[in-house]
């Protein structure tokens, strides 16, 4: 075979041709069938391959660099250029001897030989045939040996199985160079156009990435059709070890491509908002960083800190979990993590602020300094919670607020009015969309110190949903030996609230939770007497709405008893509230006066006051004449504190049953019964026919009955009104009562006494009948507030009835 008909594949080949190659065709099965009727020499000069096996048919070129080869290499070439090609069995030998190389081998002819600049030589050989090697006879001045050759079992022409493996290898092959990155899709065509099944085979053996060992194990096979079927095998791994690599190479070039893509975009932001003047992502952190060193915390704090901040420095910061770690660590740099305001504890200034900011309430202002007192020889804050309870208007919340400013301490409110939801204490994780911190830890982040005083305002009107219950995550806040390690969801670690002062406002201590309600130390607060509300007005309100409707002290005053009038007419209330805006009318009428230029009264008189607000409203307050039967005057207590109700008994011809009107509770219609029934069992001791009750129906009223009212206070109320209208006597004149009654004709005590005789003060009552359990609770008020008012204390109905139902009939008494 010529020369001129041979061709190495450049792009399959392991390494390529020189340039100025001649252009060699692919074998053809003429060509291969001349090759194999070549005769084998029965010598040859044998050449080790180190890492590669020569297949017949198939062109290679490799670099001879030892001695011994380059020296073979040259003779072959200066005579009949034919050589025995094996490979070796350890690559690492550099001198192999006989024992060191494979004995099946292939027949090799020279094509080309090029001295390469650095000595060595590369030479191209293409195979021939196979060979095996009977005897070694020299080993210099390199390896020859006797050889002979290894006959190859073809299958019949035409065998069907035989050709669909060539098919299928051709097939492999080509979807091999198509996944393979390193071979052009041009090799395609040559293993299309390859004719020689053989040669195919041989080809793809040899251009296949496996080891020597697996390519001479090939090589050995003496059967094309076992060879083939092994090729076949080696290519689908092969096919699939591709396939697997260039689908992780795929999603790792997409993942990088896209890290790229952000990185140079992220670097362009930078460069324009340093342009523009801002921070860069790396400015940002750094900054953050130095802030830190700035910070009081604890070593724990510090860790979670830095891990955080480590965290968001390998973050995109373009994606959305950036952000969040941003707001993260912002908080945590403007919480004071132990920043704390000197507390002034001079209890003389404590005390003057109290007395200049509220008028009364003397009660609250003692136990005020008595706390900060303890706070002061002790110096923590482990003490009480305080709640102060009362009715609106009467200063709870400023109380919290002048004893802040008497501490020197920042002032916090938190409204809890109507919370529902338990993240509104706790906060949200901060893995939630718009998750922020709870009050509490937003509170002290505004307040700037961790010990400002707190007040939870109206903790009473907390409601539970399913969102969670906000009183039970109070229970931690207000517990001294808890909150110390207060966990706010969103901060994800403890906050030591234990130097916070707590102050909680509310107006019904029954619908606090009980578990809450025992945490907290609770000051009862009541109403104002008129005397003070007066006071209030003159020192407080009125100098207050003159600046805030902007008129001077001189442009308009107003008397005592001006204000007394306001107080009795037009409000009524335990606190100042209603009556804060009563007094901003007035102002609101003289500054118009003011700004219109119009004459008007500088000092207010009664004329302009029911001018202003109308005629007043609430004289009904006062007491009852006693000329009709039944009609008994009764003290309340409400929300709003202390209030009178008169409660009307009626008495017609029926089948003894008895009436209750008035949109009375459960309880209150029990007392009635209560009463009813023991003038039934006493109608003898108490001067009542007996036989009139089965002819006449009863019916008690009490007005107003559009407001609900229930509990026991009434009790003795209903009991002096059935037998006043039973007996159609008169009822003692400017009286009132409370008390509960039983079975038995006890009287047992009841709540709310200090409201209920301001209620009976404003309604110009002037005795009062209460049970002898109520006298410690009337001892307790200032004599003041008592003055003009006589008290009756009793065990028993019979000594009511008798203080109370005078021995005389009412004006047209019925006959019954």
């Amino acid at each position: 075979m010529s020369s001129q008909k041979i061709i190495t594949l450049d792009n399959l080949s392991f390494q390529d041709l020189d340039s100025e190659a001649d252009l060699i065709p692919l074998l053809s099965a003429e060509d291969e069938e001349e090759m194999l009727n070549e005769e084998l020499p029965s010598a040859l000069p044998i050449l080790p391959l180190r890492n590669m096996v020569l297949f017949p048919g198939v062109v290679i070129p490799i670099t001879a660099g030892r001695d011994k080869s380059i020296k073979l290499i040259n003779d072959a070439n200066n005579s009949n250029k034919i050589i025995g090609v094996v490979s070796q069995i350890n690559e690492e030998d550099e001198d192999p001897s006989q024992n060191d190389i494979n004995k099946i081998g292939t027949v090799a002819k020279i094509l080309r030989v090029l001295k390469m600049p650095d000595g060595n030589i590369t030479v191209i050989l293409q195979g021939k045939k196979r060979f095996e090697i009977e005897a070694v006879t020299a080993e210099l001045p390199y390896l020859k040996a006797n050889v002979k050759d290894v006959p190859e079992q073809r299958p019949s022409k035409g065998e069907k199985e035989f050709s669909a493996i060539i098919e299928s290898l051709k097939e492999l092959a080509t979807q091999i160079i198509q996944e393979s990155p390193n071979i052009p899709t041009e090799a395609t065509f040559a293993i299309k156009n390859i004719e020689s099944q053989s040669f195919l085979v041989n080809f793809v053996s040899s251009n296949m990435n496996l080891s020597v060992k697996e390519k001479q194990d090939l090589l050995a096979m003496n059967n094309l059709k076992d060879r083939a079927l092994a090729t076949l095998k080696f290519m689908n791994i092969e096919l699939q070890k591709l396939e697997l690599k260039n689908d992780i190479q795929s999603k790792v070039r997409f993942d990088l491509d896209q890290q790229q893509r952000e990185y140079f975009l992220h670097q362009q932001m930078k460069t324009i908002q340093e342009e523009l003047g801002g921070v860069s992502h790396e400015e940002e952190i750094d900054d953050m960083r130095q802030k830190a060193k700035l910070k009081k915390w604890d070593e724990k704090t510090q860790k979670h800190f830095d891990k955080e901040l480590s965290k968001m420095q390998r973050m995109n910061p373009q994606a959305p979990d950036f952000g969040i770690q941003r707001n993260y660590l912002e908080l945590f740099l403007e919480l004071p993590w132990n920043e704390f305001s000197k507390d002034n504890f001079d209890l003389k200034h404590a005390q003057q602020v109290l007395d200049r900011d509220h008028f009364g309430l003397e009660d609250v202002k003692k136990r005020m300094i008595e706390h900060l007192a303890v706070l002061k020889l002790r110096n923590d804050m482990k003490s009480p919670i305080l709640c102060l309870t009362g009715p609106p208007g009467v200063g709870k919340t400023s109380i919290g607020k002048s004893v802040a400013e008497a501490l020197g301490r920042e002032y916090v409110r938190i409204s809890l009015g109507g919370l529902r939801d338990e993240a509104e204490i706790r906060g949200h994780r901060k893995t939630y969309i718009g998750a922020m911190p709870g009050r509490i830890i937003q509170s002290l982040k505004k307040a700037g110190t961790s010990n400002p005083v707190f007040v939870l305002d109206e903790i009473d009107k907390l409601s539970s949903s399913n969102q969670g219950d906000p009183s039970s995550a109070l229970l931690e806040v207000l517990d001294p030996e808890q909150n110390n390690e207060f966990y706010d969801n969103f901060l994800e670690m403890g906050y030591d609230l234990s130097k916070v002062m707590f102050i909680a406002t509310s107006n019904n201590l029954s619908s606090i939770q009980p578990a809450l309600r025992d945490r907290m130390e609770v000051i009862k607060m009541s109403g104002y007497t008129i005397e003070e509300k007066v006071e209030i007005a003159k020192q407080h309100l009125f100098p207050k709405q003159l600046a805030a409707h902007g008129l001077k002290p001189k442009q308009l005053t107003i008397g005592k008893k001006q204000l007394e009038k306001i107080v009795e007419g037009y409000t009524r209330e335990s606190g100042v509230r209603n009556l804060e805006n009563k007094i901003a009318q007035v102002i609101r009428n003289a500054a118009k006066s003011v700004a219109m230029e119009e004459e008007y009264n500088v000092k207010v008189t009664d004329a302009d006051i029911v001018k202003i607000l109308g005629v007043p409203k609430l004289e009904r307050d006062k007491s009852e004449s006693n000329e009709v039967a039944g009609v008994v005057t009764g003290l309340a207590w409400t929300s709003v504190g202390g209030d009178i109700l008169f409660i009307e008994s009626l008495i017609s011809k029926g089948k003894g049953s008895m009436t209750m009107t008035g949109n009375l509770g459960t309880v209150m219609k029990e007392s009635a019964t209560i009463a009813l029934e023991y003038i039934k069992a006493n109608a003898d001791k108490l001067g009542i026919d007996a036989e009139i009750l089965p002819k006449y129906n009863l019916h008690i009223h009490i007005p107003e009955g559009a407001t609900p009212k229930d509990g026991p206070s009434a009790g003795i109320a209903m009991l002096t009104s059935l037998v006043s209208v039973l007996t159609q006597k008169k009822i003692r004149r400017s009286l009132a009562m409370t008390g509960e009654i039983t079975l038995r004709g006890k009287v047992l005590p009841v709540g709310g006494i200090k409201e209920k005789i301001l209620a009976a003060k404003r309604a110009n009552i002037k005795e009062i009948i209460m049970c002898t359990d109520n006298k410690s609770d009337v001892e307790e008020i200032k004599s003041e507030y008592i003055e003009g008012l006589t008290f009756h204390y009793v065990k028993e109905m019979s000594e009511v009835l008798k203080i109370a139902i005078l021995d005389e009939k009412v004006k047209n008494a019925k006959a019954l």
